[in-house]
Parts: C-alpha cells; structure tokens; sequence
C-alpha cells in the first residue's frame, strides 16, 4: 500500500513537472509570435522569456526549488514559488510604472510643444483669413506658386 501511495505522488510530481515546462514552451511560443507581429516589443519579449526560462529550469531540475526554500528558510517549495512570483509581478509593475511616467512626461512637453505651433501658426495667419489673401500678379511670385 505504501509502495503503490509513494508511486502515485511520484507520478503526480511528474505530471506537474510536464504541465509546468509544457505550460512554458506555449509562453516561449506566444511570445515569440507577439514579437513576430509586432504586437510586443523586443525589450519585453526578454523578460517573459526569462520567466519562460527560469520556469523550465526550476521544473526540470528537481531539488532546485526545495534547497531554495530551505535555504531561505520558507516551509514548503510551493510558498518559495508563489513568493518568486510573487516578486516577479512587483518589478515588472514597476517598471511598467516607470515607463508610463516617462511616457506622460513626454506626452505634456509633446501637448506644450503643438500648442505653441498652433500659436505660432494663428499669429502669422491672423491677418488674412485662409483662401482671402490677395494674389501678387508678378511673375516672381507666380513661379514661386506653380513649384
């Protein structure tokens, strides 16, 4: 009976193992294809593939995660995983947080930057409506005009 419950959880914890690199290979391959179609860009496709890569490693290589979370001094694999994870989702909202303000920071000097050209553009054409400006006769301005 023991030998039939100790073949079980072996046969689970392998089960696991091949969902979690096979779970990995599909993120390899999503990313790869939304990089392809230019919906993602390269300097962000190189952080999924990390967690891609890391998550193999981590499957295959099998004390790796439970010397981790000894090491660490956290009760079981499992909690050591949510916790890497858990740290991965917080720098990566950060960073994406870092690159929305830069992003607003550039869009209000990009909005300061137009209202002044519209400015500009109203100050010069505030004399004569658009389409009224009389129309010079000589020959310089009328060959000027035909370029």
């Amino acid at each position: 009976m023991l030998l039939l419950a100790a073949r079980t959880t072996g046969t689970a914890a392998t089960l696991q193992r091949v969902a979690v690199v096979a779970f990995a290979v599909v993120v390899f391959g999503l990313v790869f294809e939304l990089v392809r179609r230019r919906a993602l860009m390269e300097r962000y496709a190189l952080l999924w593939l990390l967690a891609a890569v890391l998550l193999v490693v981590l499957a295959a290589w099998r004390g790796l995660l439970t010397s981790i979370s000894s090491d660490l001094h956290i009760y079981t694999p499992v909690n050591a995983l949510f916790a890497a994870g858990f740290v991965f989702v917080v720098a990566l909202l950060l960073h994406f947080s870092m690159v929305i303000s830069r992003l607003s920071e550039q869009n209000k000097a990009l909005a300061q930057r137009l209202a002044l050209l519209d400015e500009r553009v109203a100050e010069r054409g505030s004399g004569d409506p658009p389409g009224n400006a009389p129309v010079p006769i000589d020959s310089s301005s009328r060959a000027a005009g035909e370029r």
